[in-house]
């Protein structure tokens, strides 16, 4: 069977560039089926989900979007009818990829769309904005992007074999199979480098138990790609060792991860156990990135790349808050662990970020803020990457789980 692949486009300005793209695709045996996202015709071609039926997806009137002539509105709604197109497409089965390619616009549209889609179904956008950066248009999402190296604005020597190229690829996705493996419970866990010890000894210890563990980096988009998955109902439970991106969040650091941080697993009654780890730190980049007025205050080079910044006792008092806040909302069970002796490898003892009066402002917001008739509190009196911290947690998730399991 031919595999059918959406290619979503603005084809009042690129039909050349769809037509060209449709017919590489069926090159390479596959179907394309065209969604017209566009506003102000298709160029000639005929797609198979027409603008008019986009825009109603979306509850407008194309004809409401010509005559406002607001490109912004027009993109936004476009987008948002592409993502209800799309998600039902696929759902039924009438597509099994997605191929898209353009500017900012086109891309802006597409990256919407596709981010409607699941996990692990095949997403490619050929796009002029692919070489910088990319992270409001994946999302949390396994969106693939392609630099176009020239704008799409015509078939020419460079730009032929790269339409050629992304056609090829979405097809070698569609009809690509994914391996068979073991459906054991599916866990998600959150790490930094300075947790990784701990969280490398509790997925062991998971997987001893017949667990398979996802590992999410605390990077702001492992900590929303997390929450996207417990979202879209792929894991039974969390580990979040690691909650670092609370600390971007509320100083401006470079990885605070998106606003349904720690609330979701809360939100759908999923079992979670957290801790604290890394909330001694706020992120940035090369030294020379840091902003001016943190210029006075402890910096540590983890690698050229990245410099981090001590958390101070205020900010420490204010995370715990927030933490709290957000446990506290929680439906389904939640336990706290605290590591009396070090959040993180930096703030043991004689390591450059130890601060006990920090660490002490952090723990006494918690004991403070903390419902203790919603939330299991457990301090205990080790470093963070301690294998009986992390052995724990660790058993305290799995009795969790088994006690939630249908």
């Amino acid at each position: 069977m031919s595999p059918p692949i959406a290619l979503l486009g603005t084809l009042d300005t690129k039909s050349a560039e769809y037509r060209f793209l449709s017919g590489q695709i069926r090159a390479a045996g596959c179907t394309p089926v065209l969604v017209d996202t566009g506003v102000f015709g298709s160029g000639g071609l005929t797609p198979d989900v027409t603008a008019e039926e986009v825009a109603q997806a979306a509850g407008a009137s194309l004809a409401d979007l010509r005559a406002a002539e607001d490109r912004g509105a027009a993109v936004a709604t476009m987008a948002d009818g592409a993502a209800a197109v799309l998600s039902r497409m696929a759902r039924e089965g009438r597509v099994t990829a997605a191929l898209a390619m353009g500017g900012s616009g086109g891309t802006s549209i597409a990256a919407h769309a596709m981010q409607s889609l699941p996990v692990g179904f095949p997403k490619l956008i050929l796009s002029t904005v692919a070489s910088g950066d990319t992270r409001p248009y994946v999302g949390a999402r396994d969106i693939a992007m392609m630099h176009s190296v020239v704008d799409i604005a015509g078939i020419n020597r460079v730009s032929a074999p790269i339409l050629a190229n992304a056609a090829a690829a979405v097809a070698g996705m569609a009809r690509a199979h994914a391996p068979e493996l073991a459906t054991h419970p599916l866990l998600g866990a959150t790490m930094f480098g300075v947790t990784t010890r701990s969280v490398d000894a509790a997925r062991q210890r998971l997987e001893a138990a017949d667990y398979e563990v996802l590992v999410f980096h605390a990077t702001g988009t492992g900590g929303d790609s997390m929450e996207a998955l417990l979202s879209d109902g792929f894991l039974s439970g969390v580990l979040d060792v690691t909650t670092t991106e609370l600390a971007d969040e509320l100083v401006g650091g470079v990885m605070a991860a998106g606003p349904q941080r720690l609330r979701t697993a809360g939100r759908l009654g999923i079992p979670q156990v957290v801790s604290v780890g890394a909330l001694d730190m706020v992120n940035f980049g090369a030294a020379d990135t840091v902003p001016a007025q943190f210029a006075d205050r402890l910096l540590y080079r983890h690698n050229p790349n990245v410099t981090l910044m001590r958390t101070t006792p205020e900010e420490c008092a204010e995370l715990g808050r927030r933490l709290a806040e957000r446990l506290n909302a929680a439906t389904g069970p939640t336990a706290l662990y605290l590591p009396l002796r070090g959040v993180s490898a930096l703030s043991v003892a004689d390591a450059p970020f130890h601060d006990p009066a920090a660490d002490a402002a952090l723990f006494a917001a918690l004991r403070r803020d903390i419902d203790a008739d919603r939330v299991e509190l457990v301090a205990i009196d080790t470093d963070i990457n301690d294998p009986d911290f992390a052995a724990a947690m660790t058993d305290r998730l799995i009795a969790l789980t088994r006690e939630t399991a249908p």
